[in-house]
């Protein structure tokens, strides 16, 4: 199912300087990846806080090169180069943890749709918690990031494939969300998405001090499950989600008690076991 086309005048008044916290913001009607443009863009000179939106990518991404299906006018496409100045480089790891954040806000508080954060940043939604959204960060230089989102909004979920290991999909609609105007959903998810950005820049990318991790430890549903960690070489971590670390990593309890910490890039799936 598609709806109206994004209205780019609206977008652009509501969140391009001097009224919003964007520099600039484009829409194209289709593009491979609004990513993969956007670092082309930084590598020419864009400036911190440019948005690119499509209404249909034909060769979207997501974590570990899987692909994400983005039909027309069907869901938000949309990527941010950042330029985050004062934040090391290795605290960059921190936003696809902060869009998580920012998506399940929108989920609840916009859609009125019930919503968690799968570890890492997974949008997964209503009561059989399908997956909803996902994120790629990318660092490109600078240092700079381009972070990028595929929200479903007005998909059936029979049109949707299933994600990584069988994960089902849905959208908001199909969750009975109260909103899925894209424009209305946009600008809640980039004044949201701009408004933690800031605050975590302004403690230099400190997710303790900046609130973040408080914040995504309240909305991460990987936590007090018992999961299974698949690892790229074939190996696999099984035990009890505890906590998420300073680092962004997942803490797991094994079977023998010890703690073992688990990052992002090094995992290949993490599923509830059973």
């Amino acid at each position: 199912m598609t709806s109206a086309p994004l209205d780019t005048a609206a977008l652009r008044a509501r969140l391009v300087a001097p009224h919003g916290p964007y520099a600039a913001l484009d829409v194209v009607a289709s593009t491979g990846s609004t990513n993969s443009d956007l670092a082309e863009a930084a590598g020419a000179g864009a400036a911190d806080r440019t948005v690119l939106i499509a209404e249909r990518q034909t060769a979207g991404r997501g974590r570990m090169h899987r692909t994400w299906v983005s039909e027309q006018g069907a869901g938000l496409y949309l990527s941010v180069l950042l330029r985050p100045e004062g934040v090391p480089p290795a605290r960059l790891g921190w936003l696809p943890l902060l869009a998580g954040v920012v998506l399940v806000d929108l989920a609840r508080d916009t859609a009125g749709v019930p919503a968690a954060v799968k570890w890492p940043n997974d949008l997964l939604a209503g009561e059989h918690r399908a997956k909803c959204a996902g994120v790629l960060a990318e660092v490109v230089g600078g240092p700079a990031a381009v972070l990028g989102v595929g929200l479903n909004v007005n998909q059936r979920p029979e049109d949707l494939p299933s994600g990584a290991g069988g994960l089902p999909a849905t959208s908001l609609a199909a969750e009975g969300a109260a909103r899925t105007d894209r424009t209305e959903l946009a600008i809640a998810l980039l004044t949201g998405l701009a408004a933690w950005e800031s605050r975590w820049r302004e403690h230099a990318g400190d997710p303790v001090a900046s609130g973040l991790l408080d914040a995504y430890r309240r909305v991460c549903g990987t936590l007090g499950e018992q999961v299974r960690v698949q690892l790229p070489a074939g190996g696999e971590v099984l035990g009890a989600a505890q906590d998420v670390d300073e680092e962004g990593r997942l803490l797991v309890r094994s079977g023998s008690g010890a703690i073992i910490p688990v990052s992002a890039g090094d995992v290949v799936h993490v599923r509830p076991v059973g």
